[in-house]
This record gives structure tokens, C-alpha cells and sequence, in this order.
């Protein structure tokens, strides 16, 4: 768990961070630091192109398809394959999207007004600040960074650009889901100072092999790579997996849990990054070709809330209530913001109830679909107003950067014995209860402590001005080594 870049070059990458505290000014890929985009008629159609179509990009096609003031003009992915997939879905279109396989070339094209992003997390922040550059916006799904200093890039270019530049987290366009955060900071359940992002999903083993990963026939692998080193992964395939390794994944808590780690933070109204980070978990019950946790509990503290991340990816065998009355187990994605008088629960992406502390319902709410975060994000490229979208880019990046956080504890930690607890907010009431069920919920999986570790992540002191820690090995994982070619384009001063 001890930092696996041995070779990074300290000097550079400090300047680097130095840069972005600062704001220095670096050089881009592109010879401009800024296209002009398309100008867009009241009645003109926004031309969107995708990029990625392997796995959650389907989705994005579906969303654009259905909906009228979009035309899907393009669809990038280095896996050709991945296009032929999606192929019947255009036939009956009079001017079905063309198939490109390079980005770079892509985003020449002046004529596409927004790209929408769903590639491996690794490509995210570097493929947003290209297209951009180019003059378009964008909308990436979460999380919208692969490490802590990506996203702050990205806001930065956002801004200097006058781009819209949204993340793909559903929630926050949902109607049920906004009604339900508009009751919790109505003050009807008391002050919330505490908040629950649970992310119960089964993940299984993606099996131990000592053979490279097959190359899809026809994938660009150079491009698939993009700011990773170019090693050919050794695991049973080379899509989806990419997850469960720290090169180009994030594990759990940066793939399904920053949807639930945004609305904590929004329940709490928190504008800024904690003060206090750790991490406690492990790849348990099984060996595989993966690096990342699929068990693990994250605490974050700022100096008047609280913010409980809970992953757990193998099989619920018992009840979790938490002890609260009137709810239903947890088992999934969902949500729980304490008050001071009451408590509220989002048992998914459209939904909420809240209740009294003696179990009694005090109001319910659901309503919404995927289309409505697509359509706010073209009303905001309508509009040129990033307030008008429900999760602009410094949202997306400080709901993302709380995963990176518990990462970068988790990877600085040492292995420990089976009980070990962070000393954290040791004595809270919410951080016990729930440590106490993440030991039974290991317990009743027959976790071999010998064979698969239990790790203790470092306690992370930060600086919510800066977005950096005091420890400097923390901070060199807060960005990562970019290949040459596709360097993280830091934006100039204002």
C-alpha cells in the first residue's frame, strides 16, 4: 500500500502542484488556448458527439437520441467494436453519427457544439479540457477526475473558457431527489451535521491470471492508455475492470459512491474539501488482479459536520438498519442525513423519506428520470450560464475529490490486525454503529485477515483553501505522472 511511483520525479511534480495553488500559467497541448465555438441559434439543434460507448456511454446515446433539441452528430471510441454495438440503434436515422476513433481528431471538428464523456476514469479531466479548448462543452461522468488536482483544473478552465461543463450524477436533476434536499435545508429535521453515503453493491473477483489482458481486435491501445503508462494490464479482459486497479479505476468509492458522496455533501452544504480524512479497508475475501479496495469505510470531518463514506462489495448477509426506525435495510446505493430532530433517507438516484426520531414519517418524495440532468445541461449550453446546471464542474470536482481522498488514506496506509478503528471521530455515535456493522458484515464473510489485509489508511490534514495536505507524500498522489503527449494542460492566470 506504500507509493508504487518510485520513479516520480519529486521536482516536477511539486512545481506542478505549486502551479496549480498559484495559478501559474503552463503550456497546452493546443496552440490556442481558446476556439471560438459554433454560434447557436434559439432554434438550432445542439450538436453532441460521444466519446466512450463501451459501457455507460449507451446510456448517453439513449439520452440524446430522445431528445428533440439534440442532434448526435458523432461517436468516438478507440474500440471499434464498441460503435458496431450501438449500430442497429441508428439505422432508421436519416443521418445516423459518424464513427470516429481518435479523439483529437473528434474535437477538430468545429461544427459539435457539446461532447459528453463516459471512457475509463483515467480520461476524463485531460478529454473535458481538450474538447474545451475547442471551443465545446461538456458533460463527463463521475467521477469527473481520476485525482484531486484534476478537477480544480478543470473548473479552472471551465471559467477562463466560458464553458459549460457538467457531471453525470442523476440525482441532482431528479425532481423527487431535489425535493427531498430542499426539505433537509429547510431546517424541518434540525441542523444536519451528519451524513451517510452508502454504497452496498456486490463485486466480485475479476480472477488472478499472470497473462496480459487480450487487445480487442481493431482498439487503439496507445489511445485507450491516453495519460496512463502504456503496459498492457494483466487481468482476464481489458474493459470494465479497469475500475478495479488504481492506474485508470478508483474502486467503488470513486465509481458508484461519488453519486452518493455528492448528495451527503450537498445535504450538508459543504462548499469546500474536510479538514480531516481517513480511511479504513481492504481487497477482502479473495485475490485477484485488482489494487483497490472493495471494503471500506472513509471518515471526513469538517470542523462543524460530519460525512461517513461506507463501501462494503461483498454479499449483505444480514439486516444494516443503523437502528433508525421506520426505514427499510440497506442493501445498494442510498443516502442518510442526520438532523437534530429527524433524519432523512434517499434509498436511491429519485427518491427520499424523512422521519422523527421515533420512527414517525414527516414527509416523501419521488419523481424524475436520466433525461432531466441531460436536459439541464443543454439548457445551460442554451443559457451560457453555469449556474444554471444542477451539477457544474467545481461540484462535481470537490463530491469527486472526497473519493480521491479516501484513496489517497488508503494507499499511504499500513496493513492491521482484524478490529483495528481509526481514532477519527473514534467516540461518534454514527462513525461506531458503523464500524460496528462493517466488522459483522466481514465477520459473516469468513474474511481471512492472513491472506487478504485489512489496511489502516493515514490521517490526511488538509487545507480547504489550498486543496492540499500537510504531508507531502499525500500530495503526490493528489496528481498522477502524464505520459508525454497527453499531458493535464494547467490554465494561465486570469
Amino acid at each position: 500500500m506504500n507509493l508504487t511511483r518510485r520513479d516520480f520525479v519529486e521536482q516536477a511534480l511539486m512545481a506542478a502542484i505549486a502551479a496549480l495553488a498559484s495559478g501559474s500559467a503552463s503550456q497546452t497541448l493546443f496552440a490556442d488556448d481558446k476556439e471560438p465555438a459554433r454560434t447557436v441559434g434559439p432554434n438550432d439543434k445542439i450538436r453532441v458527439a460521444t466519446i466512450g460507448v463501451n459501457g455507460q456511454g449507451g446510456a448517453h446515446l439513449g439520452e440524446w437520441l430522445k431528445n428533440p433539441e439534440v442532434d448526435l452528430v458523432a461517436i468516438c471510441d478507440c474500440d471499434p467494436a464498441a460503435y458496431e454495438k450501438h449500430a442497429k440503434r441508428f439505422k432508421d436515422l436519416p443521418h445516423p453519427p459518424r464513427y470516429e476513433q481518435d479523439v483529437r481528431k473528434l474535437l477538430e471538428d468545429k461544427s459539435i457544439d457539446a461532447v459528453s464523456i463516459a471512457t475509463p476514469n483515467h480520461w476524463h479531466a485531460l478529454m473535458a479540457v481538450w474538447a474545451m479548448q475547442h471551443g465545446k462543452d461538456v458533460y463527463v461522468e463521475k467521477p469527473c477526475s481520476h485525482n484531486v488536482r484534476e478537477g480544480r483544473v478543470m473548473t479552472q478552465w471551465a471559467r477562463k473558457l466560458g464553458r459549460m461543463c457538467q457531471m453525470g450524477v442523476q440525482s441532482r436533476s431528479n425532481s423527487g431527489m431535489r425535493q427531498t434536499l430542499e426539505f433537509i435545508h429547510s431546517g424541518k429535521i434540525g441542523k444536519i451535521a451528519a451524513a451517510h453515503a452508502i454504497c452496498y453493491r456486490l463485486r466480485g473477483s475479476i480472477g488472478h491470471v499472470d497473462t496480459e489482458a487480450p487487445i480487442p481486435p481493431g482498439l487503439d491501445f496507445d489511445l485507450w492508455c491516453g495519460p496512463a503508462p502504456k503496459v498492457v494490464p494483466k487481468r482476464q479482459r481489458l474493459h470494465y475492470d479497469w475500475h478495479w486497479v488504481f492506474a485508470t479505476g478508483n474502486g467503488d468509492l470513486g465509481n458508484q459512491n461519488p453519486h452518493e458522496l455528492d448528495k451527503a455533501r450537498w445535504g450538508l452544504g459543504k462548499q469546500e474539501l474536510p479538514k480531516l480524512v481517513v480511511s479504513l479497508g481492504g481487497r477482502l475475501g479473495y485475490i485477484d488482479n485488482g489494487d483497490v479496495a472493495n471494503s471500506q469505510v472513509s471518515i471526513y470531518q469538517w470542523d462543524d459536520a460530519l460525512l461517513i463514506s461506507d463501501v462494503r462489495g461483498l454479499p449483505i448477509k444480514s439486516p444494516v438498519t443503523f437502528g433508525l426506525k421506520g426505514t427499510k435495510p440497506f442493501n445498494g446505493a442510498a443516502n442518510i442525513w442526520y438532523g437534530t430532530e429527524g433524519y432523512a433517507v434517499g434509498p436511491n438516484y429519485e427518491s427520499g423519506v424523512a422521519f422523527d426520531y421515533d420512527g414517525n414519517e414527516i414527509g416523501k418524495w419521488s419523481g424524475g428520470n436520466y433525461q432531466a440532468h441531460f436536459a439541464n445541461f443543454i439548457k445551460a449550453v442554451r443559457s451560457r450560464k453555469h449556474e444554471d446546471l444542477h451539477l457544474d464542474i467545481e461540484d462535481g470536482h470537490l463530491s469527486s475529490a472526497l473519493a480521491h481522498l479516501g484513496n489517497v488514506s488508503y494507499r499511504l496506509g499500513n496493513a492491521v490486525p482484524e478490529g483495528t478503528r481509526p481514532s477519527l471521530l473514534a467516540d461518534n455515535p454514527h462513525v461506531k454503529t458503523t464500524l460496528a456493522t462493517f466488522e459483522d458484515h466481514l465477520r459473516e464473510n469468513g474474511v481471512d485477515f492472513s491472506a487478504t489485509k485489512l489496511f489502516l489508511g493515514q490521517a490526511l490534514t488538509m487545507d480547504p483553501k489550498t486543496e492540499l495536505s500537510t504531508d507531502a507524500a499525500a500530495n503526490q498522489l493528489f496528481t498522477r505522472e502524464y505520459r508525454a503527449g497527453f499531458e493535464l494542460p494547467t490554465p494561465p492566470t486570469a
